[in-house]
């Protein structure tokens, strides 16, 4: 008897730990899609629900507004404490001119600029702050074969709107799993 009750307690172990990276993964909030193609690992994701309209009012008002997204490369150990590989941050920009009444939609990874832009499109706006797509992250050089990795993206926002006017309050993440062949 007690061994048929450590199995089922054990079942039940195992199915929350599988469960639990399935939840992170299923972030309303964020989305994370790594893909590896040729000597890269490129990541999109995209922040759902960043730009309230709260936070659309405070950009209309003239306020320059960030979006940092910290993505993180690990290594997944299984039991063990996860190792970080690698990291690189995206941060979007957009700041709105008055008198213009054009917005200029600057993006930096790692510190370095990619080319900005102005617009006076606010979808455009929405999806500069909120989306990015296919950006090579990281090389696969460092990566190693038959290994499980997960790409975790934190995303913040400055000025800090809190937990009224942000809805993520201090910021969201969410990771998505991958296996390097």
């Amino acid at each position: 008897m007690v061994f048929k009750n450590a199995r089922i307690g054990l079942s039940i172990l195992a199915l929350i730990a599988a469960t639990a990276p399935l939840v992170a993964q299923g972030s309303k909030g964020l989305q994370v899609v790594p893909v590896v193609r040729d000597d890269h690992l490129y990541v999109s994701f995209e922040l759902r629900e960043g730009l309230t309209p709260d936070v659309r009012a405070a950009i209309d008002s003239g306020l320059k507004t960030i979006f940092t997204y910290t993505v993180d490369l690990r290594l997944d150990a299984g039991w063990w404490l996860d190792r970080t590989v690698a990291q690189a941050v995206v941060t979007n920009s957009v700041e709105y001119d008055n008198l213009r009444r054009k917005h200029t939609l600057e993006r930096r990874i790692d510190g370095r600029s990619e080319p900005s832009l102005t617009t006076e499109d606010p979808l455009e706006v929405r999806q500069w702050m909120t989306k990015v797509k296919d950006a090579p992250l990281f090389s696969t050089r460092v990566l190693q074969r038959n290994r499980d990795y997960y790409v975790r993206v934190s995303a913040t926002a400055r000025p800090s709107y809190g937990s009224i006017l942000w809805p993520f309050g201090s910021g969201t993440s969410a990771q998505t799993k991958f296996f390097f062949r």
